[in-house]
């Protein structure tokens, strides 16, 4: 009889005793679970059940199928100890296998793994513990500070630096003695004592003692877990040379003859050699961060703040919302706030990407790590720590930088099988060569099993797919391109059709009031406050337009009592004892206000490209408003770019069909689809969707966020709405529809690297192992290609941080 075990689910959703009674009688209805209480107060559930014919995962589906919540929570952790994709392969399976761990992706490049799970079902101690029992380390990233982690790459360079350098130093007389043996170096001049077998055994014990620990030890953790990795090759492979040349050196005691056949300096070169592949791997890896650590260092250091009347400097950390911040000329904004006295221009091209700064004054907003050039501040800071606009950037990109892409996976089961059927061919090897092709020869058929297993690891294979996202995902930030996971990046080569929403994102998304045309019963400036007024509370870019274009004239504006956005239609708002209502004519239709005597007039507004809106006071018409819309200077230019790249380009609007041509004809594009709602957005990308098409929509407001879900890849401008950014898969921080090509371009740079790297990594083993086994590749000289083919690849991928986009510096 197994052990029953308990689990505590968090439960989101409950409203009521009934809802938890429900639950729990669903609960306990599932085989294997043997009791199940609910809380209804904390929103927990405990569950006792059998792990033998239940999991943790089927208790929280269960609950969800209810129509109820089991909210998972995210853990990201640095990883110490890989030394191959099998070791990233072997720790992602024993995660997930713990009770509560949905997901587990493991990046070998930048040894981390960030684990989804259900709190109460599992903790992170039982997570380092079951890692801990493989032979890893696991360490929270929040316990681990940025600067621990450089200290830290930094103690292991220097660790494989000093390694190397002993290594070396012990292995040269021994490389010395080998090279002196082939036909064509006789003349090399050999010191009679580098061929005693007593000083080779000294020269190379230590190098297979203490440089190959290492190697020894992970070895004998993989081995009693029941796996194989990188550690199984090596350590096999040099011991066989070093302890079959021990053995004939022994043999030889007693007797008069030289002993032949030693391979001392095969086992001391190769792991010499690992051992530099280790280092320049480790220094690739480190540069591999370069786009994290550039972001970070945009941060103040410092900030300097008001308290109990003082002025006092504190670090960046210690910055609280509230506090009112003083920034001097040069000096960088230390976090998100709200300028409350004085006036200057500020640099922002590390969010924008334009050079020229921007003049902000007292109720103007501000970003973190944007310069100010040449006035005194006051600011309140709002957003600090991990809640600033650059924290979240540089977690988006640390996502991304983690995930895995969809290719990945198959490299991962290859890797995860790789070792053992390595091992099979070598001892295969071992007995052809023995038994048939040099029969009895020992040392002829060692030799090539030490090349089979020292050529075959899987590094390069763990290396290829991590490193290239990590490159191209990093270098796309510096253009203000963030992809929220590696899959994104993968997936946007695909893309055929960009879909474009009109009004911020085609346009600058900041309209104009135009033309004020009010009914005869109703004077101008009545007119304008109660439209004001009503606008005052809409998001929507044209009802600032209005608010702006009224407050501009000298009217105030008043508070409505009552507002409520009509999304596609418009709003309707009371102000004062006035019922106001501002939209499109379905609007009027749907309300049954007759406007049939304007439509003539607004429709030759709507032919000027501008945006015309109706108005109603009390029921009754009240007058006709229009606001325009300037497209974005960069917008034409970036849409024929993307025509050149074979891209179909439509624009999708909830504007009217002759507004929406006048702008679609400006911007360059042919394709409109106006007049939509909404939730109609999300229907038209499905319905291009159905032709066979890879669609992107691009989009910044609220009403984007279904169609942003809906489509294969969302592109937020990072300029919109949080929730637009939320939905969307790709943020584009600087709001240049030119970002759309350079995302898409940076997509198919990052794939063609990523099937380069493939394939040298498979290149490597395919072509090494049947040399290898063939006895055509001696062990030192596999040692080497075993050494830099994972560094070989690793460099391929940082080629990516060199890449131009298109004819802008990132800032």
């Amino acid at each position: 009889m197994s052990e029953r075990k308990e689990a505590t689910l968090q439960i989101s959703g409950m409203t009521c005793a009934a809802c938890a009674a429900r639950i729990e009688k669903s609960l306990k209805k599932l085989d294997g679970v043997e009791d199940a209480n609910v809380n209804l107060a904390l929103e927990k559930s405990k569950i006792v059940y059998d792990p033998a014919q239940i999991g943790v995962g089927q208790l929280a589906e269960k609950v969800e199928s209810l129509g109820y919540r089991v909210p998972a929570e995210k853990a990201e952790f640095a990883i110490s100890g890989m030394t191959c994709a099998a070791c990233a392969n072997r720790i992602e399976k024993r995660l997930e296998k713990l009770p509560g761990v949905e997901s587990a992706p493991v990046n070998f490049a930048l040894e981390t793994v960030s684990v989804a799970y259900l709190p109460g079902a599992v903790t992170v101690d039982d997570m380092k513990e079951a890692i801990e029992k493989l032979g890893y380390k696991l360490e929270l990233k929040e316990d681990q500070s940025a600067d621990g982690a450089l200290e830290q790459r930094k103690k292991e360079i220097q660790q494989q630096t000093g390694k190397f350098i002993f290594s070396a130093i012990l292995s040269f007389p021994l490389l010395w003695a080998m090279v002196s043996h082939f036909k064509f170096t006789s003349f090399i001049w050999l010191p009679g004592m580098l061929m005693d077998p007593w000083v080779q055994l000294a020269l190379a014990t230590p190098v297979q003692l203490i440089v190959g620990r290492q190697f020894y030890v992970g070895a004998y953790k993989a081995l009693r877990n029941k796996s194989a990795n990188m550690d199984v090759l090596v350590a096999l492979g040099t011991s066989a040379a070093y302890f079959y040349s021990l053995y004939i050196s022994i043999a030889s005691l007693g007797t008069n003859r030289h002993p032949e056949g030693l391979y001392y300096e095969t086992s001391a070169i190769l792991l010499t050699l690992i051992v530099l592949g280790k280092l320049f791997e480790a220094k690739a890896k480190g540069r591999s961060s370069e786009a994290i650590k550039k972001l970070m260092g945009l941060q103040a250091k410092t900030a300097t703040v008001i308290r109990n009347g003082e002025e006092m400097t504190v670090p960046i950390e210690q910055v609280l919302a509230g506090d009112i911040m003083h920034v001097k000329p040069g000096e960088k904004i230390p976090a998100d706030g709200e300028i409350v006295e004085g006036r200057s221009a500020l640099d922002e091209s590390m969010i924008t990407g334009e050079s020229i700064p921007v003049d902000k004054a007292a109720g103007d907003k501000v970003i973190g790590a944007t310069m100010n050039k040449n006035g005194f501040l006051k600011i309140r800071a709002e957003k600090v720590g991990k809640d600033t606009a650059l924290a979240q950037i540089i977690k988006v990109v640390e996502e991304a930088q983690g995930s895995k892409a969809p290719i990945q996976r198959l490299v991962d089961r290859i890797s995860g099988v790789f070792v053992p059927i390595v091992v099979t061919i070598a001892i295969i090897t071992f007995f052809v060569w023995y038994v048939f092709v040099s029969p009895g020869e020992f040392s002829t058929a060692l030799e090539s099993l030490i090349a089979v297993l020292v050529i075959a690891c899987p590094c390069a294979l763990g290396l290829a797919t991590p490193t290239s996202i990590m490159a191209g995902s990093g270098r796309a930030a510096e253009y203000g391109i963030l992809f929220k996971g590696g899959e994104h990046l993968e997936t946007a080569h695909r893309i055929d059709t960009v879909v474009l929403d009109k009004t911020g994102t085609v346009t600058n998304g900041k309209p104009e009031l135009t033309d004020v045309r009010p009914a005869s019963w109703l004077n101008e400036t009545e007119f304008l406050k109660l439209a004001g007024s009503a606008e005052n509370r809409s998001e929507h870019p044209l009802a600032e337009a209005i608010v702006e274009g009224v407050r501009q004239r000298g009217i105030d504006v008043i508070d409505a009592s009552s507002f409520e956005a009509i999304p596609g239609y418009g709003i309707e708002a009371t102000v004062g004892e006035q019922q106001v209502l501002i939209g499109t004519r379905r609007l009027f239709e749907r309300q049954g206000i007759d406007v049939s005597s304007v439509l003539g007039e607004m429709e030759k507004l709507e032919a000027q490209g501008k945006t015309a809106m109706l108005a109603a006071v009390g029921g009754r018409y009240a007058g006709l408003i229009a606001v325009a819309d300037t497209i974005k200077d960069t917008s034409k230019a970036a849409i024929k770019r993307l025509k050149g790249m074979g891209l179909t380009v439509v624009m999708i609007t909830g504007d009217n069909r002759r507004t929406a041509e006048a702008i679609a004809a400006e911007a360059g594009i042919e394709h409109v689809v106006a007049e939509v709602l909404p939730e109609g957005k999300a229907e038209e990308i499905k319905k291009l969707q159905a032709q066979g098409k890879k669609v992107a929509m691009v989009g910044d407001g609220i009403n984007d966020a279904p169609a942003l879900a809906a489509a294969d890849t969302g592109m937020a401008i990072g300029t919109g709405a949080d929730v637009a950014m939320e939905a969307a898969d790709i943020t584009l921080i600087r709001g240049d529809l030119n970002s759309i090509a350079d995302a898409i371009m940076m997509s198919k740079l990052t794939i063609k690297n990523i099937k380069q790297n493939l394939f040298w990594a498979f290149a490597y083993n395919s072509i090494g192992i049947p040399f290898a086994a063939l006895g055509l590749l001696a062990p030192w000289v596999a040692g080497a290609a075993m050494a830099f083919s994972s560094v070989s690849v690793v460099l391929n991928a940082l080629r990516l941080q060199k890449v131009k986009l298109d004819w802008r510096n990132p800032s």
